[in-house]
């Protein structure tokens, strides 16, 4: 008769041992599919944040025909900064890749520096209703601009830290999701346009 009570209770512990073990399995799981929602999460949080800089970018993009065709009235000497702006525009236009995208920013925000210098040789253009008003409007898509890289950075350093953090990066590896570039400005930019009279 003790048989069947040995046999018992070797089941009732196989039957503890299996639950626990599936138990863990299960725990294994959930965090596994919760890290890889919030990786994808993240991922689009990053997304959706370089959306926010993209509309700013083309806010300036189409600001910027109009500040050119007002400089040119009283600058039309001035050919090679033009040039400069259509072609920067022209690159960020056809920019794909968010690193192209942040380089042809880059280059316009430079020809945009050197178009200021010429302002500054013509104070009747300085005192144009229109033209202060089209400065007005670039000056706050600037900073428009600038928070929204800022969003974006913060945004990238998050999604970044969850990344390379252990264990989620065993499942990063898995999927694919490797770290995001941030939003950096473009050489020489500390350095202010240098404004002669």
């Amino acid at each position: 008769m003790g048989g069947k009570g040995d046999f018992a209770n070797i089941m009732k512990k196989g039957t503890i041992i299996l639950l626990v073990v599936l138990g863990v399995i299960l725990l294994i799981g959930i965090s596994f599919v919760s890290s890889y929602n919030s990786l994808v999460s993240l991922n689009e949080s990053v997304d959706a944040q370089w959306g926010q800089v993209e509309n700013q970018l083309q806010a300036r993009y189409d600001k910027i025909p109009n500040l050119v065709n007002t400089v040119k009235g009283y600058a039309s000497h001035e050919q090679e900064v033009f040039e400069s702006i259509a072609n920067a525009r022209a690159r960020l236009a056809g920019a794909g890749t968010v690193e192209e995208q942040v380089a042809a920013s880059n280059q316009l925000e430079s020809a945009l520096a050197r178009l200021l210098v010429v302002v500054e040789n013509y104070p009747n253009l300085k005192a144009d209703a229109q033209f202060n008003q089209l400065m007005y409007e670039l000056s706050g898509t600037e900073n428009r601009i600038a928070v929204e890289r800022m969003r974006y950075n913060e945004k990238v350093q998050e999604y970044n830290s969850r990344v390379k953090r252990f264990p989620t990066v065993l499942i990063a590896n898995m999927f694919g999701f490797g770290p995001r570039t941030y939003f950096e400005a473009a050489a020489g930019a500390e350095v202010a346009p240098r404004v002669e009279f």
